[in-house]
């Protein structure tokens, strides 16, 4: 251990209290020994620093600060460079704020269209996602700050989200699930990793021995924190005995009680407890030191030579920073223009073009234009929920239409942005009147805020009628009509026939709005591709009668088969594939060449026009002992060229480019045989195809075609639980509800329909009037989506310290219909975590005991 003298200095105590937060958003200090606090905050779209600390679900305002664009619109850019220059703007706004971990980014895997959160995730393929969230950990780092990559792992879906079991094959689990995280963590060396709400296989993803210290830190070289998501705990010992670190948010000490109780019992060796404390001072220490030299004119941080310091000097130097408080945070306010300007650049790379006929874009300065829409005064720029930011400033469409060379005649809203609103007549028919004087129509179209939040997923694809009813009534005065799409997650178009163009800028961050325009009046050429499929509809999807898992768990039956690697390998046909989007020029492919390292060709503009390419790699086994997609994408390039200029181009392979997980043996393996290399513009318009052999493994005893045939013909979406049990490895675990059965401690409040006592089905009914009436305005209540899909233990895990574990279990028991007796637990309980909390906090302050604190005195 690093700090073994250290922790040998330590009460059981001290080190307990360091593995929870000292509250919302905070660690705890010892400055007894120079061991300092670090401070968290929400991100990665922007940094959302509560303006009152003990704040969590955003029941006060956040300190303003740039809202760049969600991770689902940084994908469409496929550009790791500005990936990473997004990520240290966030860390130079951070650091301003004090903040020393951004938690984000989040790379969870878009599994289906439906997750309310996948705003906040780049793409549904690991390759990808992996790339872009390390390049924002390395923006951040550069920034003196680290990332919190999260949320680590299978958490595809937000019903139930604390509760369920994602159910997940060992080998979908470590090429789909956690390869992005591995490509993160070994790439963008994020000094800490949020680990999810949810069971996987059966285990809470918190207390998962096998993700924190075999997969993690064993074999990924993880040398960070594992934090839990705030709340997210559900038994702390047996967290902290699986390799996570720090529970959060605080608990007063009541989580670290529980720590103290378990070494008294036996639960948990002092060594393991000795051996988290290490493993979190090492990062503590780290991050630290960061704050001290972006933060200290003085170079502390350095010996006389020059040469660095020890880390017992580090520790004195931490020590002295804590009580002498000798350095101050340089907390000077960020460039608020200039950072709304890179926001703006960041937007406008993102944005994807998916129709242009008749080239109607750009949009020449003589034609007269009509703006109609919503979302055209009241842009969707970002999600709902944690992630949440209070910008500096928002950009509005017809605020700056007025800095553009448009003939602008006028704007109609056309509709209301209520999700259940058919639509108002007057409304429609001014929007049409103005549509007969235009020559192009913008239709600014979008998915309404409480449709897209943390806490609850969607239940179709579909715009809102009253929108496809705008659109099909202007299409009869005029034909020449340009989609602007403001959506976080692919809805069905079985209305772009309507439409001459769609410009899609998903949620865009504060400066969205102007950079749509840029493109709109060609300013910019657009060069966003998109970073998932587009399904013709909901019932395509892979997973779709799977999704999302509705009482126990949440069964990945489809396996390997996300987005594109099913679409493609049974050839279903899509409303726009993985990596489509067009551009105001074109480009030409040519002379491929493939080696053992990697693959050459050329690409040219050809048009005239510059404009920015992405060129991807995808690789195919077509004969192989496996089930396989058709191909997968194993890299990318993203090349701006001039007209005419060409350029040749070089994609390496690397250890990820022709790997598989084996199952039987525990490890990444290669199958030996003939690739195909295929470069495209995107998964399904392939423009060069190349061969090249590769000595690997032999394959032995893995599952053949006559075991499980809808794996190796890629029809997954309607897999019996037979086959599923097959690459499961065992059999599938029971996924109703007992309701005969009283609710346990891990059953949550929407489960109140059935419980036996008269106060839970009130609490119930109530919650569920306020959840109905919440989801029918104009914005989701996520405190309120969030507390229903709360489970019981939660009152234990997001209440401050007001409630133990012991006091949730009384609250259990009033639910269950034990009225008198739950409340006699309730009161004995409280009286008896005051004392315990009065005693530890003692502890805490002498930890010498009192005798020797005055006679020290």
């Amino acid at each position: 251990m690093k700090f073994e003298k250290l922790i040998q200095k330590m009460t059981n105590e001290e080190k307990a209290s360091l593995l929870s937060g000292g509250d919302v958003w905070n660690t705890r200090e010892v400055k007894r020994l120079g061991i300092p606090s670090i401070s968290m905050a929400d991100g990665p779209t922007g940094i959302r620093k509560q303006a009152v600390s003990s704040d969590h679900l955003g029941l006060h305002p956040s300190i303003p600060s740039t809202c760049f664009p969600t991770a689902a619109t940084i994908a469409n850019s496929w550009d790791v460079e500005l990936a990473e220059e997004l990520g240290e703007h966030l860390g130079e706004e951070a650091a301003s704020l004090g903040v020393d971990v951004v938690l984000g980014p989040g790379l969870n895997i878009k599994r289906s269209p439906l997750c309310g959160r996948n705003f906040e995730y780049f793409s549904e393929d690991p390759y990808l996602s992996g790339k872009l969230a390390a390049s924002y950990c390395k923006g951040l780092n550069t920034a003196g700050v680290t990332g919190c990559v999260k949320h680590f792992v299978a958490n595809e879906q937000e019903l139930r989200r604390m509760s369920n079991d994602s159910v997940v094959d060992r080998r979908a689990l470590r090429e789909i699930y956690l390869t992005g995280f591995e490509i993160a963590v070994k790439e963008g060396k994020p000094l800490s990793l949020m680990t999810a709400y949810n069971k996987v296989n059966g285990t809470y993803a918190n207390e998962n021995k096998f993700l924190l210290q075999d997969i993690l830190r064993d074999e990924w070289g993880f040398n960070g924190f594992v934090v839990s998501d705030w709340g997210g705990g559900n038994d702390h010992v047996a967290g902290v005995i699986a390799g996570s670190h720090l529970e959060m948010p605080g608990t007063k000490y009541n989580s670290p009680l529980e720590i103290i109780k378990g070494l008294e019992e036996g639960r948990i060796d002092e060594s393991v407890l000795d051996q988290r404390v290490d493993e979190l001072l090492t990062a503590v220490l780290t991050i630290h030191k960061r704050k001290r030299v972006r933060g200290s004119q003085s170079p502390t941080n350095q010996d006389k030579t020059g040469k660095g310091i020890t880390l017992e000097q580090e520790l004195k130097l931490s020590k002295e920073s804590a009580s002498n408080q000798e350095f101050e945070l340089s907390q000077e306010q960020f460039d608020i223009k200039k950072h709304h300007s890179f926001a703006i650049k960041a937007a406008r790379e993102s944005v994807v073009m998916l129709k242009n006929e008749e080239q109607i874009l750009p949009i020449s300065s003589h034609r007269k234009v009509a703006i109609i829409g919503a979302f055209a005064k009241k842009p969707r720029f970002q999600g709902s929920g944690s992630s949440q930011v209070n910008p500096t400033r928002i950009d509005n469409t017809l605020e700056q239409v007025t800095d553009y060379n448009f003939n602008f005649i006028g704007y109609a809203p056309g509709f209301d942005l209520v999700t259940h609103s058919k639509g108002s007549l007057s409304k429609i028919k001014e929007a049409k009147a103005l549509a007969k004087k235009a020559d192009v129509v913008l239709l600014y179209l979008g998915l309404e805020e409480v449709r897209e939040t943390e806490g609850l997923d969607r239940d179709c694809m579909e715009l809102s009628k009253s929108q496809v009813r705008l659109l099909e009534t202007l299409h009869t005065v005029n034909p020449n009509i340009v989609v602007v799409l403001s959506c976080g997650s692919p809805i069905e178009m079985p209305w772009i026939d309507r439409c001459k163009g769609l410009l899609h800028g998903y949620l865009g961050g504060q400066g969205g709005a102007r950079a749509i325009l840029d493109i709109l009046v060609g300013k910019a050429n657009p060069s966003g591709k998109l970073a998932e499929t587009y399904p013709m509809s909901l019932e395509d999807t892979p997973c779709y009668n799977y999704y999302p898992g509705l009482e126990k768990t949440a069964p990945y039956l489809e396996s390997i088969y996300v987005g594109y690697r099913y679409y493609d390998k049974v050839n279903i046909p899509v409303g726009f594939p993985f990596g489509y989007g067009l551009s105001y020029t074109t480009f030409s492919y040519s002379n491929i060449k493939v080696d053992q390292e990697k693959v050459q060709f050329t690409l040219k503009n050809t048009g005239d026009v510059a404009g920015a390419e992405v060129a991807q790699l995808y690789i195919g086994k077509g004969v192989s002992e496996l089930y396989r997609s058709k191909k997968e994408l194993k890299g990318f390039k993203k090349v701006f060229l001039q007209p005419g200029e060409e350029q040749q181009v070089t994609i390496p392979f690397d250890d990820y480019t022709f790997r598989y997980f084996s199952v039987d043996e525990n490890k990444f393996k290669v199958e030996s045989g003939t690739y195909q290399v295929y470069i495209g513009t995107n998964v399904a318009d392939v423009r060069l195809t190349a061969w090249i052999d590769i000595l690997g493994d032999n394959i032995s005893s893995e599952l053949t075609q006559d075991f499980i045939p809808s794996y190796f013909n890629g029809q997954v979406n309607n897999v019996s639980k037979e086959e599923f049990e097959i690459i499961l490895g065992r059999p599938l675990p029971e996924s109703k509800w007992d309701r005969n059965a009283p609710l346990g401690i891990n059953d949550t409040l929407s489960q109140g329909f059935y419980c036996k006592g008269f106060i839970g089905q009130f609490i119930y009914k109530k919650l569920l009037t306020k959840r109905k009436q919440a989801l029918s305005g104009e914005r989701a209540d996520i405190n309120l989506l969030v507390v229903f899909e709360m489970p019981f233990r939660s009152f234990a895990k997001l209440t401050g310290g007001r409630v133990d574990m012991h006091m949730a279990r009384g609250i259990l028991a009033i639910f269950n219909g034990h009225t008198f007796a739950g409340a006699s637990h309730v009161k004995l309980s409280f009286m008896k975590m005051k004392i315990g909390n009065f005693i530890f906090k003692l502890r805490l302050k002498y930890p010498h005991g009192i005798s020797k604190h005055k006679r020290s005195k």
